[in-house]
């Protein structure tokens, strides 16, 4: 496998699902890197030096030599397509790569809008519609639940950048008051990916999960 010539700079803020889902992989990829604190409070992500590398000023982001790249599935389509030559992680299979793709989309949108969402009404003190966001992440994980029945991985018997971008927030999801015990494939699933060389756990936040 390729190796950078220089450790990856890496720009997280640490209670960030994105972040994590990119350093989670950095470590499964087993790259050297080094961890850069973006302290959001403090509006560091909001600053001229910042937005060169991340315009909407969103963390995570990367510095990979002369490239600077933001957005968290952006960041592991790039690190997969760069640095794993098996093409394990992203698989160029036309329809392997349409399932990891559809579940980046998920990552996207029912992930970031039911469980991220409602975690960021209980541990940040965002102004959002918890019950709204509940009741998106109770169907998000109805049908992971029934998906993961078969076992294995959400794309396949693998696990791929699927997983990655998937795993943090869901991890973490009671947090927000979304609790996993009716789902016992997903359970199974994230016990799955714990159990994976160089896995990383998502921070937990002060809130009791």
């Amino acid at each position: 496998m390729p190796v950078p010539a220089q450790p990856i700079r890496f720009y997280r803020f640490a209670l960030s699902g994105h972040s994590h889902r990119v350093e989670l992989f950095l470590s499964l990829l087993g790259l050297p890197f080094e961890t850069v604190e973006v302290d959001l409070r403090q509006g560091e992500h909001k600053t001229p030096e910042f937005l060169a590398k991340s315009p909407f000023g969103q963390v995570p982001a990367i510095e990979d030599g002369d490239v600077a790249l933001a957005d968290s599935n952006a960041i592991l389509v790039y690190l997969a397509g760069r640095y794993d030559e098996t093409g394990r992680w992203l698989p160029r299979d036309p329809l392997a790569a349409a399932e990891v793709q559809r579940w980046l989309s998920v990552a996207a949108g029912f992930l970031a809008y039911g469980p991220a969402a409602a975690r960021l009404v209980t541990v940040f003190g965002a102004q959002l519609d918890h019950e709204r966001a509940k009741a998106i992440a109770a169907r998000l994980f109805g049908v992971m639940e029934a998906h993961l029945a078969r076992g294995g991985f959400l794309a396949g018997p693998e696990p791929t950048v699927a997983d990655v971008a998937i795993y943090s927030y869901t991890a973490v999801a009671p947090e927000g008051g979304v609790s996993l015990q009716p789902y016992p494939n997903i359970r199974a699933w994230l016990a799955r990916i714990e159990a994976l060389p160089g896995f990383v756990p998502m921070p937990r936040s002060a809130v009791a999960a």
